[in-house]
């Protein structure tokens, strides 16, 4: 194999490579971002199989978590095929299933009211609605855009992401309060959630207002982000219906097994569960 190092020019390239290939904004930047690291890190070094090798255990030296990792050697072997360097690609770390899912991280109900609560009593009901939006539907935080005026008004929403096209239903009572935040905030069509300038909201600055949320609301703000909101979600859906296919098909998911890690609770859940079968005299 001939030597190769990593241009920015090539980087560039890659970066339309993934715009062709219809990523998703979300996806790009995270790529993009790991690869800048990884060139970062090459030192303008020639890309060979050793090297490859060598960024894995860097990242495994650094105590990423094992998901991590495996995040960032995805968008290195994207590269690495965009590149024709196949030969360098490496092996994922291999994860154990977890059992059980950190309670620390866990977003209760009674969290998610009290996030909506004082949005409320604050005043911030944009963030709210958004709040209450994500967690009804079940969208990713990147969706949020395909809750338009005109979505709610036909009670559904088509969200087209990730070469796939799926509908999702919203609560009657959601559309009632959005159609009126929407005439309150003059918006007569397009996006409902929008900055003060016009523009749609972007992940970072919903991230953020979450996050400075959970200090008036007493909520650990480990728990409290965008896509644990989808959790939310995830779990009490399953808990009333008991369908993990319907949840897969709501979630946007093309694999169950996908689903089932949204499905992971707490040991503290478990324990309650195992101690309720009353199977010890």
């Amino acid at each position: 194999m001939k030597n190769h190092q990593l241009t920015r020019p090539q980087i560039q390239a890659y970066a339309h490579h993934l715009l062709t290939e219809e990523k998703s904004g979300a996806t790009i930047e995270k790529y993009l971002r790991d690869v800048q690291a990884f060139a970062c890190w090459l030192d303008n070094r020639n890309i060979s199989k050793e090297m490859t090798a060598a960024w894995k255990a860097h990242l495994v030296s650094q105590n990423y978590a094992p998901t991590t990792i495996n995040a960032m050697l995805s968008a290195l072997n994207s590269l690495l095929e965009f590149l024709d360097l196949q030969e360098c690609r490496v092996k994922f770390l291999k994860i154990q299933r977890r059992l059980f899912r950190d309670a620390n991280r866990e977003l209760t109900k009674d969290d998610y009211r009290r996030l909506l609560n004082t949005a409320y009593k604050l005043g911030r009901e944009r963030l709210g609605l958004l709040a209450e939006t994500i967690t009804a539907t079940g969208i990713r935080v990147s969706e949020v855009q395909y809750i338009t005026v005109e979505a709610v008004r036909q009670g559904k929403a088509e969200i087209a992401l990730k070469g796939k096209i799926r509908t999702i239903l919203l609560p009657g009572k959601l559309c009632r309060k959005l159609i009126k935040y929407a005439k309150k905030q003059k918006t007569a069509s397009g996006a409902i959630f929008r900055t003060r300038n016009g523009k749609e909201l972007g992940r970072r600055q919903i991230w953020a207002e979450l996050k400075r949320l959970c200090k008036y609301a007493g909520v650990e703000p480990e728990k409290v982000f965008p896509h644990n909101l989808r959790h939310l979600f995830a779990t009490v859906f399953y808990r009333t219906c008991r369908d993990i296919a319907k949840l897969a098909d709501l979630l946007g998911h093309s694999s169950i097994e996908t689903t089932r890690i949204y499905l992971v609770s707490s040991g503290v859940e478990h324990q309650r569960e195992i101690d309720r079968l009353g199977l010890v005299l």
